[in-house]
């Protein structure tokens, strides 16, 4: 959940990681399909912590919707909120802040948004970020429409509403042909659960059988809480429409070569989700021996930063033949406090989250490895609590080439001038943080973890990179009319 400004947790590590933006999970096709909903969305909570929502349908009691704040676990598990959410069908949503109001959350922005047209009501959840929902707002406000929301997604409401198509489905189409950006979708209607990945399937989407019925979800995980079987990824570009038990799919884009974030593969999806068929947490061990084939070092230890860090860490110390050992400690159990917040405790920052197994450390040459460098600031803070306990000496390995660019498809991420690898080379971020060496993974590297053996192709690149290369895919034209510099040809 939101920590509160003010608390001494408010600058926990997780504070310098690049956040995803959302969560999405949909059921039809079996009873009270909201707690299916709830249990979906409880395993992407990784994806989302701000707040969530839950719009189902019932035949008799019609639509019905619930959106709080905080965690799935302490809102969708309550059994006077689940009575409110009947029916067969139903989509969920988890949200951190990536458009509109970030970190100042009103209810009115969480998903999923619901709109009721002529031909019937319809609710859709949104994960990813549109890049030129600035204009489509100016356009749609001076043509009447009214917002309830400062959320991006709300725009694909407003579209469909002025769409003259006869179907919703039909209507969804037409208003996702007028965005830009990344998004993948789930919408309901009383009958219809649909998904739709953009032309680039930048962000991920999949698709499960649940008994009789069906699951769409942002991970294989939240098929695996309900119990429902992988089928497939819904492939970019595509539309499924679930209605009676059948899936239909449409094509409503032109063709385009595929481009997934490849950072989902880096740090965002959970380690026990596929992707393209691959292993999550085998893609990032794989980026460990990348990592010690390109940038080995003489060491006694080799130790994750948690958990991110660890699958990667575990890849370094079997390529290099270092030991693997858990030099760092992460504690589970932080959350708010009646402490007085005072400077003395909230400079206690990254302590509060992590604690290093001082007896294991001391005297040690150590290798750290975590999943990227975004500000630097936490890296920093980690660096001095391994020095603290006695290391004698301490090196950097991360599991991603340096972020130098910002996300405008869906990640929470820093203006360009606050990104360290912006404004630093690797041997300035070495000496910033304070670190023995630092080296990353290179892009090539990543690839070939990620099961590109040659590498990256940058004719053709198989991922969605920009904020390692600053090759975006999509011109980001609300930031490019703020003033954003594209990085230049060649």
């Amino acid at each position: 959940m939101t920590l509160l400004p003010g608390t001494p947790f408010d600058c926990h590590p997780d504070g310098d990681k690049l956040k995803e933006e959302c969560g999405i999970f949909g059921v039809t096709g079996v009873a009270d399909a909201a707690h299916f909903v709830a249990l979906g969305l409880h395993a992407l909570q990784h994806r989302g912590q701000e707040a969530g929502g839950i719009v189902c349908h019932d035949p008799v009691q019609g639509f019905n919707s619930a959106r709080r704040f905080g965690y799935v676990r302490d809102n969708f598990t309550r059994s006077d909120v689940m009575a409110t959410l009947p029916g067969p069908i139903a989509i969920g949503h988890v949200r951190y802040s990536t458009a509109g109001s970030k970190g100042a959350t009103a209810i009115r922005d969480v998903q999923p948004f619901f709109g009721e047209f002529s031909m019937g009501g319809c609710a859709i959840a949104h994960n990813g970020n549109l890049t030129n929902a600035a204009a489509l707002r100016r356009e749609l406000i001076e043509r009447g429409s009214i917002f309830q929301s400062s959320s991006d997604s709300e725009c694909i409401i407003h579209l469909m509403a002025r769409s003259i198509q006869k179907t919703i489905a039909e209507r969804l189409k037409d208003a996702l042909r007028r965005v830009e950006g990344a998004f993948s979708v789930i919408a309901m209607t009383r009958t219809k659960l649909i998904g739709v990945r953009d032309p680039l399937g930048v962000r991920p989407l999949v698709l499960g059988r649940l008994g009789e019925g069906w699951a769409l979800s942002s991970e294989t995980c939240g098929l695996d809480i309900v119990g429902a079987e992988f089928v497939r990824e819904i492939e970019p570009g595509e539309m499924v429409v679930i209605e009676e038990g059948r899936v239909n799919s449409h094509r409503p884009f032109a063709p385009a070569p595929s481009r997934f974030c490849i950072f989902e593969h880096v740090y965002f999806s959970r380690p026990d989700s596929l992707i393209g068929g691959r292993s999550v947490y085998e893609t990032r061990r794989q980026i460990g021996v990348e990592l010690a084939r390109e940038a080995p070092v003489e060491a006694d230890l080799v130790c994750p930063v948690p958990d991110s860090g660890t699958p990667a860490a575990i890849g370094y110390s079997h390529e290099s033949g270092i030991p693997f050992a858990l030099g760092i400690v992460r504690n589970q159990y932080v959350g708010r406090t009646f402490i007085e917040p005072t400077e003395q405790i909230r400079n206690m920052g990254v302590r509060l989250k992590l604690n290093v197994n001082r007896a294991l450390i001391q005297g040690k040459r150590v290798v750290l490895v975590d999943d990227s460098v975004v500000r630097g600031t936490t890296s920093r803070k980690i660096k001095d609590m391994i020095l603290d306990a006695g290391a004698a000496e301490v090196h950097f390995r991360i599991a991603s080439p340096p972020t130098a660019w910002p996300c405008f498809y869906g990640v929470d991420t820093p203006e360009r001038s606050k990104l360290l690898a912006a404004t630093m080379t690797e041997d300035q971020m070495r000496d910033w943080i304070g670190v023995d060496s630092l080296r990353f993974v290179s892009l090539d590297g990543l690839y070939r973890a990620a099961g590109e053996a040659a590498g990256r192709n940058a004719a053709a690149p198989r991922f969605c990179d920009a904020c390692f290369s600053g090759d975006y895919p999509v011109a980001p034209a609300d930031q490019i009319e703020q003033g954003f510099q594209m990085k230049a040809a060649g």
